[in-house]
């Protein structure tokens, strides 16, 4: 019986990281990838008193924060070397992570008192580590949404894949494995369920009620799927990307 081979989809699009869970993020071009998912995504969480993490929407976990797309964060190397968030307010102040200023000028801003968290024995992350798209999944949208900015960044994926499959095709690659590069593995394992987010206004995006109305009506809600990483390993905007048998 011949030996199935894997299947060649395309190469890394775009890359991103989110050091501060539901804040805008940054793109990359590489990232390093372990079992947790991507080094430094979603490692800090806005607080809430009562236990419960800033996002876009209320959970067991999670309390929905009006106003956290305003902000974004990217990594900067401190002293040491060592790297540490740093925050982007929306009147264009910027500050550390560990700016002992920090927390009392998110809470200002966010109206409630908040602190800026690491993660601890708990992920920040809502149902898996790794969040891709296809270029192709977005194309589709992007047909039959005319008008609207449909743009990678209203989904926060950590990878965009360019290539030529059909329509949502990821969804359909539930257990599968993705190679990236010469050893990062990605097992498919759940498709992403979208929320409010997708719709909101945010840097350079307005917004777009259309979005997460055309994907109830087509797609069940899904967008997008999650990943467990089953290989660690470097990944660059540019590598080969194929689909394992």
């Amino acid at each position: 019986m011949p030996r199935m081979t894997a299947m060649t989809l395309g190469s890394v699009a775009a890359l991103w990281r989110y050091p501060v869970k539901s804040m805008g993020g940054e793109s990359c071009a590489a990232l390093h990838f372990e079992a947790r998912g991507v080094v430094g995504d979603r490692l800090y969480a806005v607080r809430h008193p009562e236990g419960r993490f800033g996002s876009g929407k209320t959970t067991r976990r999670f309390r929905q924060m009006d106003g956290l797309l305003d902000f974004s964060a990217r990594y900067e190397d401190d002293a040491h070397g060592a790297p540490r968030p740093v925050l982007h307010f929306p009147d264009g102040r910027t500050l550390s992570g560990d700016s002992p200023a920090l927390d009392e000028a998110l809470s200002d801003v966010l109206g409630q008192p908040v602190t800026l968290a690491r993660e601890a024995a708990v992920s920040h992350f809502d149902a898996g580590p790794v969040h891709l798209l296809t270029s192709a999944s977005l194309r589709s949208l992007g047909a039959a949404l005319p008008g609207v900015d449909v743009d990678a960044r209203r989904f926060r994926p950590n990878l965009v894949i360019q290539c030529e499959v059909p329509d949502l095709a990821e969804l359909g690659w539930m257990g599968r494995t993705l190679r990236l590069g010469d050893a990062v593995r990605l097992t498919i394992s759940a498709a992403t369920e979208r929320c409010g987010m997708v719709v909101a206004a945010q840097d350079g995006l307005a917004k777009e009620a259309g979005v997460l109305r055309h994907l109830a009506q087509v797609a069940d809600m899904k967008f997008g799927v999650y990943a467990q990483v089953r290989g660690p390993g470097r990944v660059r905007v540019g590598d080969p990307v194929s689909l394992e048998p």
